[in-house]
């Protein structure tokens, strides 16, 4: 028996001299990190929907650059269906939550149609 009391007497010796030599510098390590934090400012946003009066370019105006930038409809390979943008229109609200109502869908998609889409072909000539 006296053999695992003074095992036993080391390890917790060990334990704690362990815990006091390196606990305060734990302890300086994880608090010191929040005075380290940086502060970063981004650029303002400079991409812009294209101008329209269809009354989708309002509604993607105020509810897609919530989540993403206006470039995000220029990334499309041009010539999309309107089918193409109701669907994006209808991802955007079903799996992303985005925040505008169902009747909105068809505006969106015809502005992103007429603007980005298969009608931005007929629109430049």
């Amino acid at each position: 028996m006296t053999s695992f009391f003074t095992t036993s007497r080391q390890a917790a010796w060990l334990v704690r001299s362990s815990l006091t030599r390196f606990l305060p510098a734990i302890a300086l390590l994880t608090f010191s990190s929040a005075a380290f934090a940086l502060d970063i400012t981004l650029p303002p946003e400079t991409a812009a929907y294209r101008p329209s009066t269809l009354p989708g370019y309002q509604l993607a105006r105020q509810n897609c650059m919530t989540c993403h930038s206006a470039h995000y409809p220029e990334t499309q390979p041009p010539g999309l269906p309107h089918s193409f943008w109701e669907a994006e229109a209808k991802k955007m609200k079903a799996t992303y939550g985005a925040q505008f109502s169902d009747a909105d869908i068809p505006a969106i998609a015809d502005y992103l149609t007429a603007t980005y889409g298969a009608g931005a072909d007929e629109t430049k000539k």
